[in-house]
C-alpha cells in the first residue's frame, strides 16, 4: 500500500505495509509511480512505515511469475519514472534496505540515512539480482569496484559503510528534515537542476538486457525461490 501525504512544498510519500516489510508487489510498484508523477511539490519525501526501509521486491510475487521479465520491466518503469520525475525525490532510509529497496534508493536523488538503515541485495543467494535498474544505477552511484563487491557477496552495509562508498550522501536523526531544507530551493530550478545531472541516454539498452538476464535466472532457480519463500 501506498500512502500519500501532501505537506505544503514536500509529498510524502510512504511504503504503508509494515508487516511485510514494505515489500513491493506489481500494484505497488504502480502506485508509488502515479505519487511520484503526479507530484505538483518540488520535492517528494519517500520513506517506509515501521522499522524498514522496503524489503524489496515480495517474495511471494517472484516465487510465482510466469513472465520475470515483464515484472523486471514494470519495476524499471517505476524506478525510471521516479528518477526523471519533475519532482525531486528524497529518501529517507531507516531500518532495513534490501534487493529492490536499495534499487528504489537508487532511483531518488537524494539517499539520507539514520543510523540504523542498513543495505543488502541478497538475491545472489538464491540465484536471482535487482533488475529494475540496480546494474544500471550502482556502479554510477557507489563506483564499480564497490559496487560490484556489495552486489556479489550479498552483505550487509551498515549506514557508515553506505555513507564511505557514497550509497548515501548523509546520516541524520531525522532525514525529513532534509527533504524540507530542498523544498526551501526554487522549484524552476530544482527541475533544471535535477534534469541536468540526471542526463542519461542508454539506459533504456541496459535495461533491457537486465530484465532478459533476471527472467533467464528465476526459471532457472524457481525452485530454491519457492524454498527460500517457505523459510
Amino acid at each position: 500500500m501506498i500512502r500519500i501525504r501532501d505537506e505544503g512544498r514536500v509529498r510524502v510519500v510512504t511504503l504503508d505495509r509494515p508487516d511485510s516489510r514494505n515489500a513491493l508487489r506489481p500494484a505497488d510498484l504502480t502506485d508509488l509511480r502515479t505519487a511520484v508523477e503526479g507530484a505538483d511539490e518540488p520535492v517528494t519525501y519517500l520513506r517506509g512505515a515501521g522499522d524498514a526501509f522496503c524489503a524489496g521486491a515480495d517474495i511471494d510475487v517472484v516465487a510465482a511469475l510466469d513472465d520475470a521479465a515483464a515484472f523486471a520491466r514494470r519495476g524499471q518503469r517505476t524506478m525510471s519514472a521516479i528518477a526523471n520525475a519533475e519532482t525531486v525525490v528524497v529518501c529517507g532510509i531507516d531500518g532495513a534496505a534490501r534487493g529492490g529497496g536499495v534499487e528504489l534508493a537508487l532511483a531518488a536523488d537524494v539517499r539520507i540515512a539514520t543510523p540504523a538503515a542498513t543495505f543488502g541485495e541478497p538475491g545472489v543467494s538464491f540465484g536471482l539480482f535487482g533488475a529494475w535498474g540496480g546494474t544500471v544505477r550502482l556502479p554510477r552511484v557507489m563506483g564499480e569496484g564497490d559496487a560490484l563487491e556489495f552486489a556479489l557477496s550479498g552483505r550487509v552495509l551498515d549506514a557508515d559503510e553506505a555513507l564511505r562508498t557514497g550509497l548515501v550522501s548523509r546520516i541524520v536523526d531525522d532525514p525529513r528534515a532534509v527533504a524540507d531544507a530542498i523544498a526551501g530551493g526554487k522549484s524552476d530550478a530544482l527541475a533544471v537542476v535535477k534534469r541536468r545531472i540526471r542526463d542519461r541516454r542508454d539506459d533504456e539498452m541496459q535495461e533491457r538486457a537486465e530484465a532478459d538476464a533476471f527472467d533467464d535466472l528465476v526459471r532457472s532457480h524457481a525452485d530454491e525461490i519457492a524454498a527460500d519463500r517457505a523459510d
